[in-house]
């Protein structure tokens, strides 16, 4: 199987190529402090870089796969707009995995880690957390689902994940809510790797390992993002709306 994976759910843009040689071409683009992403002008030229690198027509393209978040609101949509728009016009199957499982499926394969806590930088002073128990290459349990947290709660999914996993190792963060929370964490008792450490960048290998295990959609209407909250839009109508009405 050939199968295109990518991932959009944080300000990096990731693609990978899994050939059926079981080889993963990458390819990835982090913006710079202060660097808008480059989700919406950079990803298709990715995955064709890719394609051409390997020799292959996008028509030998056997499956996609595309990480659904937790993340930001424009890059969820940008990723999954664009695989759905690829799985209908190549005539070819879609499957959706999660971001955040791909964070801690990198920590586990990089370091051999099995306790993750994938945290995902919510914005608006926010994170996305989820706790999993990583048992293989593509077996992974999880044990709290992602959620929203403010900083001072994210202990909150490490005690509930101690409850589900009944005993093992120290827990790890990754991510760059991981990052910018380093302080609540640590003190709740999670090591954080460097700031600098790939751990905290989900990897088009882990979306492409996740990918190939993943039901294909019957649909593609099944795929939609994972944002775990209301948009900041739609909260703005909706204040709008109740000022209004409060002022008639």
């Amino acid at each position: 199987m050939i199968l295109l994976g990518f991932d959009t759910a944080t300000p990096s843009t990731v693609v990978g190529l899994r050939l059926a040689t079981g080889e993963t071409l990458t390819l990835r683009d982090d913006p710079g402090a202060g660097e808008r992403p480059g989700h919406a002008t950079r990803l298709l030229a990715m995955a064709g870089e890719l394609l051409s690198r390997a020799g292959v027509g996008w028509g030998a393209l056997d499956r996609i796969a595309v990480g659904l978040g937790p993340g930001t609101f424009t890059g969820l949509r940008v990723g999954v707009a664009t695989a759905r728009g690829l799985a209908q016009s190549l005539s070819v199957g879609l499957a959706g995995v999660s971001s955040a499982q791909a964070l801690a499926m990198r920590a586990y394969a990089e370091c051999g880690h099995s306790d993750v806590l994938a945290v995902i930088d919510a914005r608006r002073g926010e994170a996305f957390a989820a706790s999993y128990r990583i048992c293989g290459r593509t077996s992974i349990l999880e044990l709290v689902a992602p959620r929203a947290l403010a900083p001072e709660d994210l202990e909150d999914v490490l005690k509930a994940g101690e409850v589900e996993r009944e005993g093992g190792g120290g827990w790890l963060a990754v991510g760059d809510g991981a990052i910018r929370f380093r302080e609540h964490l640590e003190l709740a008792g999670a090591a954080v790797p460097e700031d600098h450490s790939p751990l905290h960048l989900v990897d088009a290998r882990a979306i492409c390992d996740l990918g190939e295990g993943a039901r294909v959609a019957s649909s593609i209407e099944e795929i939609v993002p994972d944002y775990r909250r209301r948009a900041d839009a739609e909260i703005a109508l909706e204040r709008a709306g109740a000022v209004e009405a409060s002022s008639r």
